[in-house]
């Protein structure tokens, strides 16, 4: 490959080095992945999805304030809950049956119920297909994200994305088959294990750009450098690599490394076209919201999304929420619901809505799956210690919602229900493993069959268990 940096004084030993070790270096230990395919699966079935986007909200959106209308707790508010209920939050603290903050209303030709939290994805909901009835295996945050993002309550497996590079691979030479856009306030609960490669070779796990700034660190050098020292650098640089790679013997680590440093370089022609927006017109900018404070940050992320998935990147994964603390800059409403989640939701309503519209505009979405997860729901009943209707819910994994579209699926479709406070799931409870098994099976993968053989176990995303949900399936 040819670069055409102008002539410049050539950095001197020790700043190539450092620039190799931290910065393409930098960009290949956060990649540490190639575009082969060699590991590429056959598909198992016709894969109604080539691609996907996972948008992940942290810290728990609450379900009966968004997509599972529960009228008893609108006519039953300050009451206390059945005793038959199992009433186990993780702060211990039970309050009243809580009402809704927000109006729901049926939406669209489909007639689903949306709260006015998402007045803009409610204007879409003929698109959407809402399963009402996960269920979690943790109500603590880090666990039950890990556990959301790779099937597992421990960190060190595989990120379902790593799996999808694992079975599909990339189909753009110049592009990871799996990208992740963090919230620009902090990463979520377990950080960067989110989306490790777990005992997947390490090429497979997911390359995080930045929300703000440039989207990767130190992918190019910090001072120019002509294209003739930089291509006799990197070939020096390859020598030496596949000359120690031999000396040693297979090594996954170094020869993801290798695949990485080719990676990098063509992503410092690929990088900065995919993320430059100033080609798109100013209607899909404002559509997207980023001509707003509020919604600029997670606009971005959504349009970069959309262009990072028509260049050939299979699987694109966006936060929204991050670190955990004070101030909460997440979905965890334990102290006011309505002021934590109105907050939030107004940062991602319109740009979330403004995806899915742009992807069916551009025929996109008939072969696109869109994600729309939280680690777990939030309590029907205030979090209280004094017996009175507190502005809080607990963390809750027992009955709450997500929602999926496009390619393969029912759409304006309800999937599965909880009771009438929205507390349990109690027809057709789905676990993270039957959500998982879905996903692959509408990219035509067989959960069963995308296996690697590690420490004596044909691991799995799925792990021992999970059916596929052929009840959303159109």
């Amino acid at each position: 490959m040819e670069f055409h940096s102008p002539p410049h004084h050539p950095l001197s030993r020790r700043g190539f080095l450092s620039w190799a070790g931290g910065g393409l270096g930098g960009a290949a230990a956060l990649s540490l992945l190639g575009t082969g395919r060699s590991e590429s699966l056959v598909p198992a079935f016709r894969p109604r999805a080539r691609r996907a986007i996972h948008i992940c909200l942290c810290g728990g959106l609450s379900q009966v304030d968004s997509f599972d209308y529960k009228p008893e707790l609108v006519k039953r508010h300050g009451q206390a809950m059945p005793s038959t209920e199992r009433l186990d939050p993780f702060f211990g603290k039970v309050g009243p049956l809580r009402a809704p903050d927000w109006e729901f209303k049926q939406r669209g030709r489909s007639g689903l119920w949306v709260s006015d939290l998402f007045p803009r994805i409610a204007g879409v909901a003929d698109e959407l297909c809402v399963i009402r009835s996960m269920v979690a295996d943790s109500s603590n945050h880090t666990p039950a994200t890990f556990q959301e993002n790779s099937g597992f309550r421990f960190n060190g497996f595989p990120a379902m994305g790593s799996w999808i590079s694992y079975a599909m691979g990339s189909e753009n030479e110049n592009l990871p088959a799996f990208v992740v856009l963090p919230d620009a306030r902090g990463l979520p609960a377990g950080t960067t294990a989110n989306w490790a490669n777990g005992f997947l070779p390490a090429r497979h796990q997911g390359v995080a750009l930045q929300s703000r700034g440039a989207p990767v660190r130190d992918l190019v050098p910090a001072r120019e450098v002509s294209a003739e020292h930089e291509r006799d650098s990197l070939r020096l640089l390859a020598r030496l690599n596949a000359g120690h790679l031999a000396a040693t013997g297979a090594d996954d680590v170094l020869e993801a490394r290798l695949h990485s440093y080719e990676l990098a370089a063509r992503m410092q022609l690929a990088v900065p076209e995919v993320t430059d927006m100033q080609h798109e017109s100013e209607a899909t900018r404002e559509a997207y919201g980023m001509n707003a404070d509020d919604t600029r940050d997670f606009g971005r992320n959504c349009l970069l999304a959309r262009r990072l998935l028509e260049r050939g990147v299979r699987f694109v994964q966006l936060f929204s929420g991050g670190a955990f603390g004070s101030p909460r800059i997440n979905w965890d409403g334990h102290e006011n619901v309505k002021e934590n989640h109105t907050g939030e939701a107004i940062r991602i309503d319109q740009p979330v809505a403004a995806l899915l519209k742009d992807l069916q505009q551009r025929g996109l979405l008939e072969d696109t799956l869109v994600l729309f997860t939280s680690e777990f729901g939030r309590t029907p009943y205030a979090q209280s210690e004094s017996g009175k209707v507190g502005p809080g819910r607990d963390h809750h994994p027992h009955g709450f919602s997500v929602w999926m579209a496009g390619a393969g699926l029912k759409r304006g479709f309800a999937y599965g229900a909880t009771d009438e406070f929205g507390h349990t799931a109690v027809q057709d409870p789905v676990t993270w493993p039957d959500f998982h098994a879905t996903v692959l099976h509408l990219l035509g993968l067989d959960h069963k069959a995308l296996t690697c053989y590690h420490n004596g176990i044909n691991r799995r995303l799925t792990n021992v268990s999970g059916d596929v949900m052929h009840g959303v399936l159109a």
